[in-house]
């Protein structure tokens, strides 16, 4: 039985130099900043980690660097989400080879699968796939969810560990707390900063947190009061969270504005490049002045 994973995951961003080039030192960087910030894994190739735009050869580099300098001291979870299911395999195989320690899917984006085809999808994947699996709830993005029947279907495979939910819907959380009881070995982890004390004070197993790429104690420090139900202590830090998601993430127009603002916010903090995977392009001189003042007000910078 697997052991459960716990507490602050970061969706890590992909630090770029280039269109197809990473941020070597950069990545080193960030790993070392998170990990001394006492986060309990690291998520690669997510929504945040811009990971379907990147280019395979640049995803399979980003696995192996990864893998190397966490060096085993963090768990390391390897987003496989695609089109297509060869090259999620394809994808989940490299990452078993480079020493991750799960695969994390989302619902494959474009086609609208139903939830009896996607039960039929995991089915198929878990038959031939080398590592745990994470679910990853992101219907905003993906058009699809999992839904609560589909999860309770996947609980049968003990190859399925868990699952991260960015739904931002409470309702559908308690439906996945409610089965997360059938599994000891389940982790429910939750998207959405703004949700996580509640989240964990009800039962959750920890936060997958964009901010947590610029803050990682602030993140593991809430995590940690709402395990123990430190409720002056969860209200404390949970009001600073929603102060940097509040500032931070409000400085661009778009809905990219939150990778753009994390990414602006390392490059500020000399940890990264902020160079964004296309479409999307880096924050400007007025909008990188902004994200700094932000920095000096939260006492980050």
């Amino acid at each position: 039985m697997q052991t459960q994973l716990k507490g602050i995951v970061p969706p890590l961003i992909t630090p770029l130099r280039e269109r197809d080039t990473l941020d070597l030192e950069g990545l080193e960087r960030l790993i070392e900043h998170l990990i001394a910030g006492g986060v309990s894994g690291l998520f690669i190739l997510g929504t945040t980690g811009e990971g379907p735009s990147l280019s395979y050869r640049l995803r399979r580099e980003l696995i192996e660097r990864a893998c190397k300098l966490a060096a085993g001291r963090v768990p390391v979870l390897v987003g496989i989400t695609d089109t297509a299911f060869t090259e999620s395999m394809n994808l989940a195989r490299f990452a078993a080879e480079q020493g991750a320690h799960s695969a994390v899917l989302a619902a494959p984006y474009y086609f609208p699968a139903g939830q009896a085809e996607l039960v039929e999808y995991l089915d198929d994947l878990v038959r031939e796939l080398p590592l745990p699996l994470f679910l990853y709830n992101m219907p905003g993005l993906t058009k699809v969810s999992f839904e609560a029947e589909t999860i309770r279907a996947a609980m049968q495979w003990e190859k399925v560990i868990g699952i991260k939910d960015s739904s931002c819907d409470m309702i559908y959380f308690h439906k996945l707390l409610r089965l997360t009881k059938e599994r000891p070995d389940w982790s429910l982890l939750v998207g959405p900063e703004e949700l996580t004390a509640e989240a964990v004070l009800l039962g959750a197993h920890g936060g997958v947190n964009g901010g947590a790429n610029i803050h990682p104690r602030l993140y593991v420090d809430l995590y940690q009061a709402a395990e123990a139900q430190d409720l002056p202590r969860v209200r404390q830090l949970h009001a600073q969270v929603m102060d940097l998601a509040g500032r931070i993430y409000a400085v661009g127009r778009h809905k990219s504005a939150i990778i753009k603002g994390i990414k602006c916010s390392l490059s500020l903090l000399g940890i990264c490049e902020d160079q964004m995977a296309e479409p999307f392009h880096r924050f400007r001189e007025p909008e990188r002045a902004m994200v700094r003042e932000h920095l000096v007000a939260l006492g980050i910078l």
